[in-house]
């Protein structure tokens, strides 16, 4: 079934694409590290020479969960990495994160909700 982009909720509600499990999921290049400037020593990890946006509790370190509101903000967004910036809402990558992982922001969301109790 082919998916409009009226279809896929717009990125602050979903946050899926920055799940995961694995340490070395956001390639960070040496552009993308100086843009993020005075934040890269927070946010990238380092595995040899090659660098990552450092992962957290499953999603990626600058992705801060709205429990609130429920929504997902990149809180690095201006200055996210390249592969960030490529990925287009409703691309084909899109709906394969969605498909793949969909279930993982909301299972972050309930977590975030119930330490806030």
């Amino acid at each position: 079934m082919w998916l409009g982009l009226s279809d896929v909720p717009a990125c602050l509600a979903c946050g899926t694409c920055c799940f995961s499990l694995l340490d070395t999921f956001v390639k960070v290049t040496g552009d993308d590290h100086a843009r993020l400037a005075e934040r890269a020593e927070e946010l990238v990890s380092f595995d040899g020479v090659d660098a990552y946006m450092r992962m957290v509790d499953g999603h990626c370190s600058a992705l801060r969960i709205e429990t609130r509101t429920g929504t997902f903000v990149c809180s690095a967004y201006e200055l996210r990495p390249q592969v960030c910036r490529d990925l287009a809402r409703a691309s084909g990558n899109c709906l394969g994160e969605r498909d793949a992982k969909s279930e993982r922001p909301l299972l972050a969301l309930r977590l975030s909700r119930a330490q806030h109790v």
